[in-house]
């Protein structure tokens, strides 16, 4: 009889489990440090034994969507489904570079060569125009180069057509360079291009102003080719097709490191949300959460996924919530928002969430380094959160080997997931009557508010321009 009873209340128990509806506050309570810590420590280890990183199309990547499938397709298989979005994109790998400087000893293989300087113009930015070359003999030689203002692509066009071999690209603030990001449409296209401290760069100038032939080695070991890989995408069986709520980070890391803050912090923020979920019943909104691919590689994930949506599957999404870098170690809490009237939504909620807990939740325009491009530019109303990269030194390992398991602020990322918990159970279970629908025509900005809010949007993409993408390639520049 005992027996009987304890089996009828387990029974009884599991029943209101069953029907428990979600709301905003069981959602928040879900989210629990440690959880997210343990997520974190898998992509942490996953990097670790696959060669340091989690990079699109390696095996860190591979095994990052198992981390991740064995979750959504496995345990919580009864109330989601789950599958992988497959699509083709360049790899590309510099498995090592170098710059040897004169005092270095010769070597047979690489590019050895002159140095030729090059003008400083810091105001329109340093051999970026094709009348900064008048005068400059580069037939032969490498060019030393001043990085900035532009891409450094069009530098580097510049200088192969003016005889250069190659370039030494000398950074433009003091520190450790970061890799020259180049682009996946200029691999093949452009000469080899090494980046050196601005120090060193400054000192080889001098030497040839003072009439000394400074000749440096240049040697770029790379590999590119097409490869396969995926996007994963989970939703609620439960919810409403023709409103769907969805949630994005990426997945990949870039090639230098494990990715824990980028965009580790983000993929298991949402991997914990979706754990919340699938506990509940009785979803208005269909919630779909989606693991970007290659956007290291230049968001490629994501523009796949909104390019190939029909008319009629882009109309179905009424919001778009991004989660890129929200655990940095020294955080700002930026909440996305930006000119189309429906973005207000997603990021009030997101903002009276981590305004509630004290935090400084501020909001800022969209740029152009994550994965709310392509919703924006279907007109899909969009928010997002961002902790902050190197600018300002929020996350002095941004595209870094140290972006380890000890790169991260575990009271923001706590705060952020819950956040994020918060504002997609909201619009999960609302009516969106308040939510304007996708906007399908842009609207013209000539009023002084626009131009005004224009302007701001740019300065933004100016302050986080070093949240910019590399192919995936790893930093292995020596000196």
């Amino acid at each position: 009889m005992k027996t009987f009873s304890a089996l009828a209340a387990a029974l009884m128990a599991v029943g209101v489990c069953a029907s428990d509806p979600l709301t905003p506050e069981k959602a928040v309570a879900d989210i629990e440090t440690q959880k997210l810590q343990r997520n974190l420590w898998n992509l942490n280890k996953i990097a670790r034994d696959n060669g340091g990183n989690r990079a699109f199309g390696l095996p860190g990547y591979e095994a990052s969507g198992d981390f991740i499938l064995e979750r959504v397709q496995t345990r919580f298989a009864t109330t989601i489904d789950s599958h992988k979005q497959f699509f083709n994109h360049t790899f590309a790998q510099i498995r090592d570079i170098s710059v040897t400087g004169p005092e270095g000893e010769d070597v047979e293989v690489g590019i050895t060569a002159a140095l030729v300087d090059t003008p400083v113009d810091d105001a329109r930015g340093s051999m970026c125009f094709e009348d900064q070359w008048t005068g400059i003999d580069a037939t032969g030689k490498l060019a030393l180069v001043k990085r900035g203002t532009c891409a450094i692509s069009e530098k580097l066009r510049l200088a192969a057509a003016h005889g250069a071999l190659g370039v030494i690209l000398y950074h433009n603030a003091p520190g450790t360079p970061s890799v020259a990001t180049l682009g996946a449409e200029n691999i093949g296209l452009l000469p080899p291009v090494g980046t050196i401290p601005q120090a060193v760069g400054v000192a080889w100038s001098q030497r040839i102003a003072a009439g000394e032939e400074v000749v440096v080695r240049l040697y770029v070991d790379s590999v590119f080719d097409t490869r396969e890989t995926f996007n994963i995408i989970a939703e609620t069986k439960e919810g409403d097709p023709n409103n769907v709520i969805v949630l994005g980070a990426h997945l990949d890391s870039v090639q230098a490191g494990a990715g824990v803050n980028d965009d580790g912090s983000g993929t298991s923020a949402i991997l914990e949300v979706i754990s919340s979920f699938k506990k509940y019943k009785g979803l208005k909104n269909k919630v779909r959460f989606i693991w970007w691919g290659a956007e290291e590689s230049g968001l490629i994930g994501s523009l796949y996924y909104t390019q190939t949506l029909s008319e009629e599957e882009r109309d179905k999404i009424r919001f778009y919530l991004n989660f890129d870098m929200i655990g940095s170690i020294n955080p700002k809490f930026d909440v996305y928002v930006g000119d189309n009237e429906g973005d207000v939504v997603g990021a009030a909620l997101l903002e009276e969430y981590l305004l509630g807990e004290g935090l400084p939740a501020t909001r800022a325009p969209f740029g152009t380094g994550s994965d709310y491009v392509g919703f924006i530019e279907i007109g899909v109303p969009s928010s997002g959160l961002h902790t902050g990269t190197s600018a300002g030194g929020f996350d002095p390992c941004y595209h870094l080997q140290c972006d380890g398991i000890d790169n991260i602020s575990w009271e923001a990322i706590t705060a952020n997931a819950k956040a994020a918990a918060y504002a997609a159970a909201t619009l999960a279970n609302s009516d969106l009557a308040d939510l304007p629908r996708r906007r399908k025509t842009t609207p013209a900005k000539r009023d002084a508010k626009a131009i005004r809010s224009e302007f701001q949007r740019w300065a933004y993409i100016a302050q986080e321009a070093e949240h910019s993408h590399s192919c995936s390639h790893n930093k292995q520049d020596v000196i």
